[in-house]
């Protein structure tokens, strides 16, 4: 009797099923970078975002970037993250978190870390992007998803290429 019950929980995946969702129903990590979006976003996270959207979408990042320098890897470090290419997407969101109470703070160093970290970022995911993420070798390392996605979601140009089609350079 209760050899059936203990089956059926080990099928069951907590990460992506609510007790309350259908079959159809799960639960995915772009709902999480939604939910982050929607938080109260500094004015400098958005404007990187636009920066990289617009970069991504002209561009589309065919000149090869190079990696990061060895000062930005040192501020990286200084704060105990990973380079992106070894980070997880629970540690992105983390950092994500962080870097967006960072920047509403009232130290402005900081605010400047906070800003610079997000912008080394991005570097990191336009290399990984023009390499077609060749240095990225393992499935569990998939932190540049979530920062690609959490870019997406606060860009006033989440992709749309009518609205940046407008844009008068």
């Amino acid at each position: 009797m209760l050899e059936p019950a203990l089956d059926s929980q080990l099928t069951y995946d907590l990460t992506s099923k609510s007790a309350f969702s259908s079959e159809n129903d799960s639960f995915t990590s772009r709902s999480f970078a939604a939910l982050l979006a929607k938080n109260n976003v500094p004015l400098s996270h958005k404007n990187i975002a636009d920066n990289y959207m617009i970069i991504k979408r002209v561009f589309k990042f065919q000149m090869c970037l190079g990696r990061i320098s060895n000062v930005e890897k040192s501020l990286l470090e200084k704060y105990d993250f990973n380079i992106l290419e070894y980070t997880t997407v629970q540690q992105m969101y983390n950092e994500l978190i962080l870097l967006q109470k960072w920047s509403s703070s009232e130290d402005e160093q900081m605010k400047n870390d906070s800003d610079e970290i997000l912008q080394i970022r991005v570097k990191e995911l336009k290399f990984l992007e023009s390499n077609s993420y060749a240095a990225v070798t393992n499935e569990l390392y998939t932190g540049y998803k979530a920062l690609e996605q959490y870019l997406r979601e606060i860009s006033k140009f989440q992709g749309s290429a009518q609205t940046i089609g407008t844009l008068k350079f």
